[in-house]
């Protein structure tokens, strides 16, 4: 049996962070499913690969763009280009970084860089579409947020600042463009297996890189870490019209973490 559930066909949506990790398998699901997936990340040969990859795998149209999203004028000028096609259907919000320490071991210059990228690139890629969606009569926006935003984590103080703001923005957003048919949602992930985690037991526990996995992984009650493809269904049904009834919420894709610890 053929099912046309949760498909995207003949939308466009615009993937930040589309490069890598959790992004990169939002930007393959999304074309898998119909859409034209334009992959928006501050590497341009990344962003080129995944392109490449969709168009060989699934014969998906995807486009790779350079994009910096702590830039606003860049921001709004390429989003504004990429309107100008047609639509922007859909906004993830996938571009983010990670810090590692306490509120004694960060710097200002790690609290603003973290900030710059998790806070301001999210702000600056949700200014850039909403008038755009406004005009054209509606649209998606998807933010990745964290558990940690809403649970205490340790040594991730500047992250965890970040993604608070990030949720805070998402409900604004729901709230104030719901004449406008905009929904706005978050996804807040518990660990997810990316190459990022990979390199950094490569950095921290040369040597111990099984043994560490295996603790990061039982530190969900589910006894693993979550995959970008499983985020990725999660933004999928999100961003597709069976989800036409949910705007304003935080989603936890988290394996327990939150409510089943201890």
């Amino acid at each position: 049996m053929v099912t046309t559930a949760f498909r995207l066909d003949g939308k466009a949506a615009i993937i930040t962070g589309g490069g890598s990790g959790i992004g990169q398998a939002i930007a393959r699901r999304f074309a898998a499913s119909g859409a034209t997936v334009h992959i928006c990340d501050l590497h341009l040969d990344r962003a080129s690969a995944t392109a490449r990859q969709i168009s060989e795998a699934t014969g998906g149209i995807a486009f790779a763009v350079q994009c910096d999203v702590t830039d606003a004028a860049s921001t709004q000028q390429i989003f504004g280009r990429i309107a100008a096609q047609g639509r922007i259907d859909i906004l993830v919000n996938s571009a983010g970084i990670s810090h590692i320490g306490r509120l004694e071991t960060t710097s200002e210059d790690d609290f603003d860089r973290v900030f710059q990228v998790n806070v301001k690139g999210v702000f600056h890629c949700m200014q850039a579409v909403v008038g755009p969606m406004r005009d054209q009569g509606g649209g998606v926006i998807l933010n990745l947020a964290s558990i940690a935003a809403t649970a205490g984590l340790s040594d991730r103080f500047a992250y965890s600042m970040s993604k608070g703001a990030v949720l805070s923005m998402t409900l604004s957003v729901a709230k104030d463009y719901l004449k406008d048919k905009i929904r706005c949602n978050a996804i807040s992930p518990a660990r997810i297996h990316t190459p990022f985690v990979d390199a950094f037991l490569r950095e921290h526990y040369a040597g111990r890189e099984k043994e560490m996995f295996s603790t990061l992984s039982n530190a969900q009650p589910i006894g693993r870490m979550g995959l970008p493809d499983e985020v990725a269904s999660m933004a999928l049904f999100l961003c597709s019209d069976e989800a036409s009834f949910i705007t304003g919420a935080d989603l936890p894709l988290d394996g327990g973490f939150v409510n089943l610890r201890g």
